[in-house]
């Protein structure tokens, strides 16, 4: 498989290392520099760029016929621009805040959490991300991914990183050197504690689960999900 690198950060480079030694080639590696290239000998894209310009990189991938796997956060405001964009193309694409076996695991687990504490008003319900200092957006889009699974099943109605209000769930965002990221939904009541967590010991789990879903996506058509690239949920 020929894999275009929408980003060449060290999420870029993992992804390089894992698709090489899974006999998979790169054919264009594109920094945030990069203005002009094209996607002509490439079956698939991978893009982990910065927010300021994923969306051009999508739609140029999109215009091309190339399908399109996003791990990129911090752009999701145009999320569904994008999908009518793909739409519209006929085009591929599958976004996903995180490509962790282990943290899609995570997800399916905290909705099924969600789901069993909503009738216990006496719990509230609050969050911790920690990620390394060179993540620019905050909180992470897991982060975002979690709350929202968690507002679907409760009477919260938004997340937020300042004070929260009774209806919001509380997400405190650390930045710290050297932690590729960790994740902890947490229920306090005046008597007990319930806590999941997810620690990732590095960015290997990430790399390998983009590589994987776009070996699953190459000769699709459609929107699809890592629920779909892991049959779960």
């Amino acid at each position: 498989m020929k894999i275009a690198l929408l980003g060449y950060g060290r999420m870029g480079k993992s992804i390089e290392a894992i698709a090489v030694d899974r006999s998979h080639s790169i054919v264009l590696k594109v920094t945030d520099e990069t203005s002009n290239y094209d996607f002509s000998d490439a079956d698939v894209a991978i893009d982990f760029s910065i927010p300021s310009v994923a969306t051009t990189n999508i739609k140029k991938a999109l215009d091309a016929g190339v399908p399109v796997i996003s791990g990129t956060t911090g752009w999701l405001e145009h999320y569904n621009d994008i999908i009518d964009y793909c739409k519209a193309k006929d085009g591929t694409f599958l976004y996903a805040s995180n490509f962790s076996l282990g943290v899609n695991l995570f997800f399916e687990l905290n909705k099924k959490l969600s789901e069993l504490m909503s009738g216990f008003s006496e719990y509230t319900t609050e969050m911790e991300e920690i990620h390394h200092t060179q993540k620019l957006d905050a909180p992470s889009g897991t982060a975002i991914t979690l709350a929202e699974q968690i507002i679907k099943s409760t009477n919260y109605k938004t997340w937020t990183l300042n004070d929260a209000k009774p209806n919001e769930i509380q997400i405190d965002a650390k930045r710290i050197e050297g932690v590729p990221g960790t994740h902890e939904v947490t229920y306090n009541s005046k008597i007990d504690s319930i806590s999941i967590k997810h620690t990732a010991h590095s960015r290997q789990g990430f790399a390998m689960g983009a590589v994987i879903a776009a070996e699953w996506i190459k000769d699709k058509k459609g929107i699809f999900s890592m629920k779909d690239v892991l049959n779960i949920g």
